[in-house]
């Protein structure tokens, strides 16, 4: 997932207004600024990582003439101790950028990390993992790309690209019935031939309702491993080519299991909103 130059100056510029504003009062009183120097980023933990290209940015707007060196990409498996970045530049740029640098690192590798692991747990299935829309704000299209770079899929990019009918559009139309039928009438108003249409059902009653109507993927909510399985049974029975996702307190420790009932998807909210960082530290190394 490529994420554009002019968005991630702007998080980047943003991040260091937050944490410098007029300027790095410890660095300014104790380093001189022509004075250069070589630091080492170190992972703490096995993992995955993302972020690199935010975090050579930081470096690179505070001293234009640093160098970012690393053999890794994005989505590189790393361990632990292992020196995953070098930085050359002037020592004020090093220690200056240094947090908002490992933030950035951090938390994205941190979600990347986990996304592999519920991959893991699916990859012997065609299930996939999908993310939410659970992300902070500022922040979506880098923690979708860092679920990539996991392994899993962005289930949509935000409100305009499918539509979804969850459980509050259902009970604000009255029933699924009447939400799907809404929503097919606008997107054939609108020309949104492209435009999939996906319901979230509640109960086997909905998911009933669903497969008789015009839509192109079933959200089984909240549904047990069993009643996933009986679901599947029911829409597959009707609609073969239906696509099925299963959403809601999806962990590690079941994933396998709704996984291996048939379905096609699983959206994860834990995976952006619930990550831990991917512990990670720099280190002056020599002047």
């Amino acid at each position: 997932m490529d994420v554009a130059s002019e968005y991630l100056i702007d998080i980047v510029d943003r991040a260091m207004t937050e944490d410098v504003e007029d300027g790095d009062i410890t660095t300014m009183s104790t380093v001189r600024p022509d004075v250069h120097g070589h630091a080492v980023i170190i992972a703490k933990q096995d993992g995955v990582i993302s972020g690199l290209d935010a975090a050579a940015l930081v470096f690179y707007r505070l001293d234009p003439e640093s160098e970012f060196i690393t053999d890794l990409f994005e989505g590189s498996p790393i361990t632990r101790g292992q020196e995953v970045i070098a930085i050359k530049g002037t020592l004020a740029a090093l220690l200056t950028g240094e947090r908002t640098a490992l933030n950035f690192l951090m938390h994205l590798s941190g979600i990347a990390t986990l996304t592999s692991r519920f991959v893991k747990q699916v990859n012997h299935t065609s299930c996939q993992i999908l993310d939410t829309r659970k992300t902070m704000p500022g922040l979506r299209l880098l923690e979708n790309r860092a679920v990539a770079s996991g392994g899993g899929f962005n289930h949509r990019l935000g409100l305009f690209d499918m539509i979804l009918i969850k459980n509050n559009h259902v009970d604000a139309a009255g029933s699924v019935e009447q939400a799907i039928q809404n929503a097919y009438d606008y997107k054939t108003r609108q020309g949104l031939l492209q435009i999939k249409i996906e319901v979230e059902t509640r109960t086997f009653d909905e998911v009933q309702q669903a497969v008789h109507l015009p839509v192109d993927r079933i959200m089984l909510d909240n549904f047990t491993v069993l009643d996933c399985a009986k679901a599947v049974q029911i829409i597959r029975g009707v609609k073969p080519e239906m696509e099925i996702e299963a959403s809601g307190n999806m962990k590690l420790d079941n994933v396998r299991a709704y996984a291996e009932t048939g379905i096609d998807f699983i959206s994860v909210g834990a995976i952006t909103h619930s990550a831990d960082w991917l512990d990670m530290s720099m280190r002056i190394e020599s002047l």
